[in-house]
């Protein structure tokens, strides 16, 4: 099924309503004192193989933050290695200063903006799957919640006859409680699907670029799932726009996105785990504005092409829109979104 059939942008969205730019300082230095705490672990670093495919072949992409990224020859998956070991990537998560400044003032001073451009959206585009796909509408898990916006938005719409959230950081199952959502506080990894009577529909937003073993995560969900079961994830796009134009400068490539996996490639793991892929788009809303930004920074330089020149900058106000819903309709975001069923 093509892009065009089934992608769903909803309303026109800017970075400035995710992150008010008055809270912008302290959070990227929060990040900051957060990637040098990493780095003073780097010595504990693991290298790994392809996240999608498993291959050893590799051209070196670039380096961020003095970490290395790789590009897959066989797949073009982008990802680090060597990158944090489980250990370093659980003790970064638990005392991220990062994360506590989202929790405590981003998330508060975005979610009206959240709920309704964003979260919203996302049900709708679930249950737009499920209606497609005969799914029933029973038990949806979803796995790392973070704030719980989204799994309250499912709750209170009783489009589900339950959602339960799977999330192992106490303030944020906390959060999430707060928000009248059922939570397993565990690692997906230690669930049980027999507690949960039966799962129908498994989402995970911006979830899977952060872990160490993706495939060992797929291959849970798998377990969750009964045959026919849905799967939704969304990631960042490796192959997308921003990503291609900025490179190590992209706000997708960072230290805890060590998996950057491509429409082709993450179809590739999950039916390698037992998923059909169904559908994979990339309904991204923002890479022109990231890349505007950065030429407007002076961070890339747009002057020796007068075709992105016009369209993100010149008639930025009447083309910018349009071309990102291009960029959407074409899978050439860098934001994906897959759906698989349970074979």
């Amino acid at each position: 099924m093509t892009a065009e059939n089934t992608i769903s942008l909803g309303e026109q969205l800017s970075e400035k309503e995710l992150c008010p730019d008055e809270l912008l300082a302290a959070q990227e230095a929060a990040f900051a004192r957060d990637i040098e705490r990493m780095q003073r672990r780097v010595n504990e670093f693991i290298e790994v193989a392809c996240p999608a495919c498993g291959s050893q072949t590799y051209q070196p992409a670039f380096e961020k933050f003095g970490f290395t990224f790789r590009t897959c020859e066989d797949c073009e998956t982008l990802y680090m290695s060597p990158r944090p070991s489980p250990a370093v990537m659980a003790d970064y998560y638990t005392h991220s200063e990062n994360y506590a400044y989202w929790a405590k003032y981003i998330f508060p001073a975005s979610e009206a903006s959240r709920r309704e451009k964003i979260h919203k959206p996302w049900l709708e585009r679930v249950l737009g799957f499920c209606d497609r796909y005969a799914i029933p509408r029973g038990i949806l898990l979803e796995i790392g919640p973070g704030f719980g916006t989204f799994a309250a938005v499912a709750t209170e719409s009783q489009a589900f006859t339950r959602v339960v959230a799977v999330e192992a950081n106490p303030d944020m199952a906390a959060a999430c409680r707060d928000r009248g959502v059922e939570v397993i506080e565990q690692r997906v990894e230690d669930v049980k699907g027999e507690g949960l009577g039966g799962v129908n529909v498994i989402v995970s937003f911006e979830v899977i670029e952060h872990l160490f073993e993706p495939r060992a995560f797929v291959a849970q969900c798998a377990h969750l799932l009964p045959s026919g079961g849905l799967l939704i994830l969304s990631c960042p796009n490796g192959l997308g726009f921003d990503i291609a134009m900025l490179g190590a400068k992209a706000l997708a490539v960072d230290a805890e996105h060590v998996n950057l996996f491509n429409p082709q490639s993450l179809s590739q793991l999950l039916e390698d785990c037992g998923f059909e892929v169904l559908e994979a788009t990339t309904p991204g809303r923002l890479d022109a504005e990231f890349v505007r930004e950065a030429a407007l920074k002076g961070e890339i330089d747009l002057s020796g092409d007068p075709f992105l020149k016009r369209v993100l900058m010149d008639d930025w106000g009447s083309l910018g829109w349009p071309f990102q819903q291009f960029l959407a309709h074409h899978n050439l975001s860098s934001h994906l979104w897959i759906a698989a069923r349970r074979r």
